[in-house]
């Protein structure tokens, strides 16, 4: 006899799959190091962040939910071959830029807690999301992996936030707009690893793996807005648990697995293998989701397919897990030059794919009743304003 899961269960997925790939080592790093240094002053910076991705997430749900076709063959039917081809090529840059990141956070998690080679466990894990792909409905199995790491995540840097006893009033004032000296660079650091237009644009492929139509409308609005507060939620947490110990303790920290060693001298062996565990979650997730993302637009833009059924787009999502082990491998981290391109695609890529969204958001002749009002167009033209500002902020700090 089949046990019928909750409602709500059922209908978790893309929400909580844009949440864990946008959550990966980048983010934590950039987490810990403006904890430890500026403790709780910028944990205002995550609401705006939230607000800005559902926004975005709930316009690509609105777009996945209305279109027949995928979106990279609506740019590519309404705006040419050469603009499809060109955001499929940039996106694929981003999320195989990065890679090698994830691909390096998932093996040293385990190799501080088992105490044997990064290695060893970058090669296995590679292996490991490849082998996913050999599932039947890897959608399927990619949503039930996600929200297993997600709740990793979750309960890993809650135990972490009770053992860090953080002073309640400081962290209340954490909320309240400042920038303090120094910041700057970290805090768009921040916004850039939270703010991602290009997984909000993925949104719209999930929902479409998802099987929904129209009449999930709601449901789907619900998801993403569900998925995107679990993200700020993550976010905060790192924020305040780096703030409470590594501020405190005056602890310098080049990387959020410092964070974790840090832990084992003031509250023992239990908080490291708590904070690790979290900290795979948050790597392996973003190792699998990057490269689906990467691959599959690539696959898309190329006129491949789109299902994540297909082989073609497997075949791509195969191409960036290799290229990010083998440039963890290699090198042992992200190399600085790769990190100079990444910061380069994403100036044009992350406004190109805001653009777009909102092009499709407001489309009449896709979006039906669906369509975007003049007042629901604010937030996300604030979002598109913000993302052209750190544009002309990071092409003057990267080429002048």
């Amino acid at each position: 006899m089949k046990i019928a899961l909750p409602k709500r269960i059922q209908h978790l997925g893309p929400g909580l799959i844009t949440a864990a790939l946008i959550f990966g080592p980048g983010s934590l790093t950039v987490g810990t190091k403006l904890g430890a240094g500026f403790g709780f002053k910028l944990l205002w910076v995550i609401p705006i962040m939230i607000v800005l991705m559902i926004a975005y997430t709930r316009m690509a749900s609105r777009i996945g939910l209305a279109l027949n076709d995928s979106p990279m063959d609506h740019i590519r039917k309404r705006y040419g071959r050469f603009a499809a081809v060109l955001l499929g090529l940039g996106m694929l840059g981003i999320t195989g830029a990065f890679q090698a990141g994830n691909a390096i956070g998932a093996g040293l998690a385990f190799a501080e807690l088992t105490g044997t080679s990064t290695n060893i466990w970058v090669i296995f894990f590679a292996l490991l999301a490849i082998s996913l792909l050999f599932f039947r409905s890897f959608y399927k199995i990619l949503e039930k992996i996600m929200i297993a790491l997600v709740l990793l995540m979750l309960v890993s840097f809650f135990l972490t936030l009770l053992l860090s006893q953080p002073n309640l009033f400081s962290l209340l004032k954490g909320f309240i707009p400042s920038l303090p000296s120094g910041s700057e660079l970290l805090t768009i650091a921040l916004v850039a690893s939270s703010f991602s237009t290009v997984a909000a644009f993925y949104q719209a492929y999930l929902v479409q793996e998802k099987g929904w139509g129209k009449s999930d409308y709601p449901t789907a609005l619900r998801e993403s807005r569900n998925g995107i507060l679990i993200l700020g939620l993550l976010s905060g947490m790192i924020i305040i648990v780096a703030g409470a110990i590594l501020q405190k303790e005056n602890i310098e920290v080049k990387a959020a697995s410092d964070l974790g060693l840090a832990l084992e001298p003031l509250f023992g062996r239990f908080a490291t293998i708590a904070f690790m565990v979290g900290f795979f979650a948050a790597s392996f997730s973003s190792l699998i989701g990057n490269a689906t993302i990467g691959g599959a637009l690539l696959a898309d833009a190329f006129g491949l397919g789109r299902s994540l059924s297909s082989w073609s787009v497997r075949a791509c999502i195969v191409g960036v897990i290799l290229f990010g082990s083998a440039i963890a491998l290699l090198f042992g981290g992200l190399p600085l030059q790769l990190i100079v391109f990444a910061q380069a695609l994403t100036i044009i890529i992350a406004p190109a794919a805001a653009i777009f969204i909102l092009l499709m958001a407001n489309d009449t002749r896709i979006m039906d009743e669906q369509q975007l009002s003049l007042k629901g167009n604010i937030i996300p033209l604030v979002g598109l304003a913000i993302l052209l500002f750190l544009a002309a902020y990071n092409i003057k700090s990267i080429f002048f």
